[in-house]
This record gives C-alpha cells, structure tokens and sequence, in this order.
C-alpha cells in the first residue's frame, strides 16, 4: 500500500518506524510546524519529523491540515490509506473521504473510553486495572470512529504516565499492521462504537497537579503516577513548590487533619494524613530549584518536623 503518515509526538515513532520496515510504501509524513524550544528558542523539529528525514521520507508542517495546499499535497502523494497517530489536528470530511481504504487512527486506549488527548494519563488518574491501543476507521468526530482491532494491557502496580506511555508506544506498529492486512484481506468490519459508554480525556494542564491531601491516598497515588513525568504533582513546604514523584499508599490510619506530616523516618521518607482517615509516605521529591531526590538524600538536607501541615497554596 501507499500510505501518508500523520503524527507529531514521540508515541508516533515506533509505529511510523514499522511501517518504513514493512513491505508498504510511506510516501509522505504530515507532522506539526517545528516549535521553538529551550533557552536559545531554537526551532526544534518534532519527533516524527525527525524520523522520518532520518528514513528520507517527504515531511509537510501545514499550520491546518484543512488548508487547500495541504489537501491538495495529500491528494498528490496518492495515498491508498492514511494512518494517523497523534497527530494534532481534526482530519477534514474531504480527507477522510481521499483515500480509498480510508484513514485509521491508532488510539492509545480501549474506546469508546478515553476519546480526547490524555487517554494514558487519564486511565492512571481514574485508577484503571487496564487499558490498550485500539485502530479506528477515522470520521468528522473526535475519536467516534468505528473499531477495527484491539490490544488490551494490563496496569502495572508502579505504573506512571511515562512508562505507560512507551509501553503502549512500542506495541502500535504490530496492531497497525495487522490492521492493514485484515483490511487489503476484506476481512476486517468495523463495530460501532457505543456513546454511552464514552468518556472524555482532555489535555493535562499545570494546576491539576496541585494535591488536595483530602482525598484518600489512594487518589494521591493515582495522581502522583498519572501526571508523572509532566506536569508533575506538587504541594508546598515553606512557601516553595515541592513535587511528589513517588508515595506508598499506608494502611496505617490518623486522627489528624489533611495535610498534616504524621511521621518522619530518615530511611522511609515522610508520612502525610490523607482524606477519610487514610495516610501514605512519600518516596521521592523534587523541591523548586533543586533535583529530583529520593527522601532519604531529601531529609539529610530539610527539616520536616511531625505535626507541621503542608498546605494547599504557596
């Protein structure tokens, strides 16, 4: 098959990469425009750009993929199939129409849960026991797309964002193409997705990473895992921004308000009160301006007395 490439982030890559090794063509790649990044601004190209000059595929950045230039490129390169994997951008109806084994979308959950931009960390933030990589014949919708094939993996104890994420990343190409061959077979039908189970997965933003210690530490654990490794969750210690990288969820339980430092060991880290008499100890830390650390380096350098609270503001 000829096939145009659409996808921008670093999840993209493994599944572009398996593509180029396999026997279809990748006549072109669509990424996102370069972004400046870093202290210089410097023009940075995206992951998927990178890769595909390195496999010395044709890169087209259009600013909106619905611009005539961009369909007309597309139009050109003569795709039979166009394979999106977070790409950025709403495929347009005429797009989606081009190609005539249509567009598949590799999606990074099990739909029709999880439509949106943040399915990996979401599922982590909900306390999910699995989740998976589902391809979809595309429509005008966001994610509605009838399935075509599933992987499902399971949700490891420790599991974050990040590991989440290149563990999903690296199985994509292989569920892609055994998508394509189902599909030049015939023997691949489309199940429609059921709205009412949908749910919604939209981009993480900054502030989510602040800890209300009114919840129970479970949840804390779910939010410290699920925004790791960006934006990171956070309370504060002397007016300085403290990022929580790790905690251990305790059975131990404490009449004492949330918030409240319950127990300090220089080995074990420092153990918090969470919401509905529950409690967890906190591992690994990042204090504003300084490295991520373990607690016990954390400790050597802090004094974090029992009974002080950390709040919920600088």
């Amino acid at each position: 098959m000829r096939i145009v490439f659409m996808g921008t982030p670093d999840f993209s890559v493994p599944t572009l990469e398996a593509l180029v090794r396999s026997e279809h063509q990748v006549v072109g790649v669509f990424t996102q425009p370069d972004k400046q990044k870093g202290r210089g601004q410097k023009l940075q190209p995206t992951p998927v750009k990178a890769a595909a000059l390195e496999a010395g595929i044709p890169v087209f950045q259009p600013v909106r993929i619905r611009n005539r230039e961009a369909l007309d490129q597309v139009r050109a390169l003569a795709p039979d199939l166009v394979v999106v994997v977070a790409f950025g951008q709403i495929l347009p109806k005429e797009l989606l129409e081009m190609p005539p084994y249509g567009c598949v979308n590799v999606h990074a959950s099990l739909l029709p849960k999880y439509r949106g931009a943040g399915p990996i960390q979401w599922c982590l933030l909900n306390g999910e026991k699995e989740t998976g990589l589902t391809t979809m014949r595309m429509d005008e919708g966001l994610d509605t797309g009838d399935m075509l094939l599933k992987v499902s993996v399971p949700i490891r104890e420790k599991e974050t964002g990040g590991s989440l994420h290149d563990r999903l990343s690296g199985l994509g190409g292989d569920l892609l193409l055994e998508t394509i061959r189902r599909l030049e077979e015939g023997t691949l039908a489309g199940t429609p997705q059921n709205p009412a189970d949908a749910t919604y997965a939209p981009l993480l933003t900054k502030d989510m990473g602040a800890i209300d210690w009114s919840l129970e530490g479970e949840r804390i654990d779910w939010l410290v895992r699920g925004l790791d490794p960006w934006p990171g969750a956070y309370t504060w210690l002397e007016g300085k921004l403290l990022k929580v990288w790790d905690v251990e969820v305790s059975e131990e339980g404490f009449d004492q308000d949330p918030g409240t430092v319950v127990a300090v060991d220089p080995k074990k880290g420092f153990q918090v009160a969470c919401g509905n008499n529950t409690t967890l100890w906190v591992k690994e830390v990042q204090l504003q301006g300084k490295k991520r650390m373990p607690c016990d380096v954390f400790l050597r350098g802090v004094r974090l007395p029992a009974g002080m609270t950390l709040p919920p503001r600088g």
